[in-house]
C-alpha cells in the first residue's frame, strides 16, 4: 500500500501575483517540496536538517 503524504501549501503562496505556490510534506526522513500549480513536474526532497538549515537562514536574510 502506498501512502500519500500530507502536503501543506505555503502560508506566503495566497498573496501577490499568484505565482508562489509552494507545498511541503514531512516524509520520515526527507522534506518533500513541489510546486503546487504543476505538482506533475516532480517533487524536490531535501534532508529534514537541511531543510530546516535552509528555512533558518532564509528566516536570518528575510527583510
Amino acid at each position: 500500500m502506498t501512502v500519500r503524504p500530507h502536503r501543506r501549501k505555503s502560508s506566503y503562496s495566497e498573496g501577490g501575483d499568484g505565482n508562489t505556490c509552494v507545498e511541503i510534506a514531512a516524509l520520515p526522513t526527507r522534506v518533500a517540496i513541489r510546486d503546487s500549480k504543476a505538482p506533475s513536474w516532480g517533487t524536490l526532497t531535501a534532508p529534514v536538517g537541511a531543510f530546516a538549515a535552509l528555512i533558518q537562514s532564509l528566516k536570518r536574510t528575510t527583510v
